[in-house]
């Protein structure tokens, strides 16, 4: 992704960003969440909505991350490629509701698109020092290792991660599976 500012946050962060000249958003927000009143005071930019929820089991009235949800997050990343080709700098946002995992994830899946050389664990550091209490959800990581053909490396590269952030911050192994991600604390063991 050959844009000069990485930025991922949440809602409540967004007003803060107004100001950053800020050239294309991606927004990944939970199906019927209302228009965010926040990018009224933004310049122009670019911007695309995936609408999913952030669970990675079935829940029912949810809408479990699916293929579809990471190939519209790749074309954005395209449409990305190309703008940048014409245009020159810029600076992508990426945001969800708390700034913390559906965000992480399509983050990491547009780092991994713009990088395939680079490898799984660089990426997984490169998002650590855009969003250091990133823990992407895992099934928008999973799909991502299909799309680009990563052999499951992503994958088990975010396995690693889990555990890197549980030991800086143990409280996140109880927040993750109150929140009904037990799988991927068991990922992190």
């Amino acid at each position: 992704m050959n844009v000069s500012i990485l930025t991922i946050c949440g809602i409540d962060e967004l007003p803060d960003h107004c100001g950053r000249a800020v050239t294309h958003v991606l927004s990944v927000l939970d199906p019927g969440w209302p228009e965010l009143e926040a990018f009224r005071s933004y310049g122009a930019h670019h911007r695309t909505t995936v609408r999913v929820d952030d669970i990675v089991e079935p829940a029912d009235g949810k809408v479990l991350p699916a293929r579809g949800h990471v190939e519209e997050i790749l074309r954005f990343g395209a449409d990305l490629a190309a703008w940048k080709a014409v245009k020159g700098e810029g600076h992508l946002l990426v945001h969800c509701h708390a700034g913390v995992s559906r965000s992480t994830a399509a983050m990491l899946c547009l780092l991994a698109q713009a990088n395939p050389e680079q490898d799984e664990e660089s990426l997984f550091e490169r998002l650590r020092r855009i969003r250091p209490r990133a823990w992407p959800n895992s099934l928008l990581v999973g799909h991502t290792d299909d799309l680009l053909g990563r052999g499951g490396r992503l994958t088990a590269a975010l396995s690693r991660h889990y555990g890197l952030q549980i030991r800086r911050d143990p409280s996140l192994a109880d927040w993750m599976t109150g929140l009904g991600r037990r799988r991927e604390v068991e990922m992190a063991a």
